[in-house]
C-alpha cells in the first residue's frame, strides 16, 4: 500500500507540473500550436530515460523511488492523450501542415528526447 500512496502522489505532482509547464507554455507562445503538450512530452520522455536507465543500472534509486518517479511523476506528466486529442482537431479543422508539424515534433523530439536520456542515464551511472 506504501508505494501505491507514493505513486498516487508522485502522479499529483505530475500533473501540477504539466499544468504549470503548458500554461506557461502557451501564454509565451500562444494557442495557436500545442507546445505546452510538445514541451511536456519531450521533456518527459527525456527524464524517463534517465530515470528508468539510473534506475535499472545502479543502486542511485531504489525500486519504489524508480515507480514512484517513473510511473507516479512521469505518468502524471507525460500527455499522449492531450497530444493525440489536439493533433486530431488541428487535422480536423483543416489545418493539415500544423497538424503533421505537431506529429512529426513530437515522435521525432520524444525519440530524440529518450535517447538522450538513456545517455545521461548511462553518464550519470559510469558505465
Amino acid at each position: 500500500m506504501g508505494r501505491f500512496l507514493l505513486i498516487c502522489l508522485g502522479g499529483a505532482v505530475g500533473t501540477g507540473a504539466r499544468y504549470a509547464l503548458s500554461t506557461w507554455c502557451r501564454d509565451l507562445f500562444g494557442p495557436t500550436f500545442p507546445v505546452g503538450t510538445l514541451a511536456v512530452n519531450v521533456l518527459g520522455s527525456f527524464l524517463l530515460g534517465v530515470i528508468m536507465y539510473v534506475g535499472l543500472n545502479s543502486e542511485m534509486l531504489s525500486a519504489t523511488a524508480r515507480l514512484t518517479l517513473g510511473t507516479g511523476v512521469m505518468g502524471g506528466f507525460t500527455t499522449y492523450s492531450s497530444f493525440n486529442y489536439e493533433t486530431i482537431q488541428l487535422l480536423r479543422d483543416g489545418d493539415h501542415r500544423r497538424g503533421a508539424a505537431n506529429l512529426l515534433a513530437t515522435l521525432l523530439g520524444c525519440f530524440a528526447a529518450g535517447l538522450l536520456g538513456l545517455a545521461l542515464g548511462r553518464r550519470i551511472v559510469g558505465s
